[in-house]
């Protein structure tokens, strides 16, 4: 089955990750409990929560942090119209860069969301 390009990128982690996480375990044991805790709901919904992890992830060009989160946001119940106007919250952050990485971020939520 071939994969979208943002599923690609989290297929193309999965391996690397799992060695790493078996050389620190220590360290990324805790890194996803503290990712967890972040993202649970509390004062901020999940949602929202994805929304702005995604919004960082466009500021920091990191495609393996918009596929996670954009498949987070997507799981979440996020729609294109909220995921649309994020990204514009990070254009207007970020500048150009914002105008490059946020429409890689849209492609890769319609990619996990399905639409």
């Amino acid at each position: 089955m071939a994969h979208e390009p943002f599923h690609q990128v989290q297929d193309d982690l999965r391996e690397p990750y799992r060695e790493l996480r078996d050389a620190i375990p220590g360290v990324m044991s805790a890194y996803r409990a503290l990712s967890t805790a972040a993202m649970a709901d509390g004062a901020l919904a999940a949602k929202t929560k994805e929304l702005i992890a995604l919004a960082i992830s466009i500021t920091r060009e990191c495609d393996g942090c918009i596929a996670a989160h954009a498949r987070g946001a997507a799981r979440q119940g996020a729609t294109t119209e909220e995921v649309a106007e994020m990204i514009g919250v990070a254009i207007s952050m970020n500048g150009g860069p914002g105008t490059v990485w946020g429409p890689r971020a849209l492609a890769a939520f319609r990619e996990f969301f399905g639409g």
